[in-house]
């Protein structure tokens, strides 16, 4: 039995190394045996006892991959301390935590979650819709209080709208203002930071509404506060912000807000899928195969 431990053990040593600087949210609920293989084996850097730079020295020349969520990022000076990296897995749609630009110069790939996490996204996106166009939550809230018996019935919400085509933009104010709701899904990157500013949320207007599952700065949070406080826009369904997890206190006392608590792609059918496809991307590093969901192949 011990010549069979020690064999194992031997065995474990030799495979390919991949750092984790902090646990995935998704390795979390799920468990890191969702993320075993045997084609590589798992460095967790918040178990060693090491300060961080003195842990990445001590494993620079055998760590060849790296899993990364928005936790943790992946910046140029991380890279430097690791010269035999080659890839970096991003458990996320998102890849704002990596310095693309330092992967691409060091021939670095990248991959993300590619489309996995779209259909419970889009779920999400139009459940937020709905509740601020129905009043859903604050409905809710008017029959807990007990204001249904002393004040009688509450508000309508807005009705159903029919559209027969969905024509394309090029100026985000000309969409806005065309609009009777936003809902922002893309990327947080260099161009899109604070895209929904003063001129778009005006346009947007009175009866508009906007909803946010992409990243919180693409919004001018100040701005999008102001506007709801002061009626110039007509309300928000938030699942990301600036500066998480501290919310302006503002969007928590008003009415014609929904939060939630970046969680819109959450459900065991993404995370699974999503579990999937990070061991289908190392694995396939690993065995010289295509990448399964690149950003950036290098």
């Amino acid at each position: 039995m011990e010549n069979k431990d020690h064999n194992q053990n031997h065995q474990s040593e030799d495979l390919p190394q991949v750092l984790l600087l902090k646990p995935t949210p998704v390795m979390a609920v799920l468990g890191e045996h969702q993320f075993s293989s045997n084609k590589y084996q798992f460095l967790k850097a918040w178990e060693s006892p090491l300060p961080l730079c003195q842990f990445l020295t001590k494993y620079a020349n055998s760590i060849q991959a790296i899993l990364c969520s928005g936790a943790a990022s992946v910046t140029d000076d991380l890279l430097q301390l690791l010269p035999s990296v080659r890839l970096v897995v991003a458990a996320s749609a998102g890849t704002n935590h990596i310095d693309l630009m330092a992967c691409c110069r060091r021939g670095i790939s990248v991959t993300n979650a590619g489309n996995v996490f779209s259909d419970d996204g889009a779920d999400a996106a139009v459940g937020l819709l709905f509740d601020i166009l129905r009043k859903i939550s604050a409905a809710d809230r008017y029959v807990r209080q007990g204001l249904w018996v002393k004040k009688g019935d509450y508000a309508l919400g807005s009705k159903k709208k029919t559209f027969v085509s969905y024509p394309f933009y090029s100026n985000i104010c000309e969409l806005a203002a065309d609009s009777d709701a936003l809902i922002i899904c893309c990327a947080l990157t260099d161009q899109t930071r604070h895209m929904i500013n003063k001129e778009v949320l005006s346009a947007l207007g009175k009866e508009g509404v906007i909803v946010n599952i992409g990243r919180g700065a693409i919004i001018d949070e100040k701005e999008l506060v102001r506007c709801l406080v002061e009626g110039e826009i007509a309300g928000a369904g938030l699942d990301v912000f600036e500066k998480e997890p501290d919310i302006p206190k503002q969007l928590l006392e008003l009415e014609n807000v929904v939060l939630s608590p970046h969680n819109a792609v959450f459900t065991p059918e993404s995370f699974l899928a999503l579990s999937e496809l990070v061991v289908g991307n190392l694995e396939a590093f690993f065995s010289n195969l295509p990448l399964l969901s690149p950003v950036m192949d290098e």
